[in-house]
C-alpha cells in the first residue's frame, strides 16, 4: 500500500462505515478500527446482531471514510475507500482478533465480532501536498496492488 495512505490511516481511531440495505438504501456506522497495510485490510468490532452486521452478511460490499482524529479546518484531509467484508473463515480473518486487540485492548473485555474489510480502492485527499491533490490505491484483479496519483 502507498506509504502516506498507510500512515494516515495508522494515525486514525474512528471509521464511517457505508453498507446498503435490501432495499439499496445506504446505512452507515461509525467504528473504531485497527489497519493492516501489509495486507490492505481494516478490521473493526461490532455486535453480531447489530443493523450493520445483519446487513453485511446478505451484503459485503461496502465503501467508508476516514478523517483525522484532530480536525484542522484550515486542512482537508482524508480517506475515502471502498472493499468487501470478508467471511470470518476467509484465510486473511485469522489474525483480525490479534491486530484488532493490540490496537484497542480494552476490547477485549467487550463483547462482539471482529469483522475485516479487504480494501479495493483507497482516495487520500490532502490539501497540504496542493490543492487538488490526491492519492489513489487500487488493488488490481489478480490481487496485486497499484498506485494512481492525481
Amino acid at each position: 500500500m502507498n506509504e502516506q495512505i498507510a500512515d494516515f490511516i495508522k494515525e486514525q481511531t474512528a471509521a464511517t462505515i457505508c453498507c446498503i440495505d435490501t432495499e439499496a438504501q445506504p446505512y452507515c456506522f461509525t467504528c473504531f478500527f485497527a489497519f493492516n497495510a501489509e495486507e490492505g485490510l481494516i478490521y473493526f468490532k461490532s455486535s453480531s446482531n447489530s443493523k450493520h452486521a445483519l446487513l453485511i452478511r446478505e451484503n459485503a460490499r461496502v465503501s467508508g471514510t476516514i478523517l483525522p482524529d484532530k480536525l484542522n479546518k484550515l486542512a482537508i484531509k482524508g480517506i475515502q475507500f471502498n472493499g468487501e467484508v470478508l467471511d470470518p473463515k476467509h484465510l486473511l480473518c485469522r489474525d483480525a482478533s490479534f491486530f484488532y486487540n493490540k490496537r484497542h485492548p480494552l476490547a477485549i473485555a467487550m463483547k462482539g465480532e471482529i469483522f475485516t474489510i479487504r480494501l479495493s480502492a483507497v482516495k487520500l485527499t490532502d490539501s497540504s501536498m496542493g490543492f487538488g491533490r490526491k492519492i489513489i490505491w487500487e488493488r488490481n484483479e489478480s490481487g496485486g496492488l497499484f498506485v494512481a496519483y492525481k
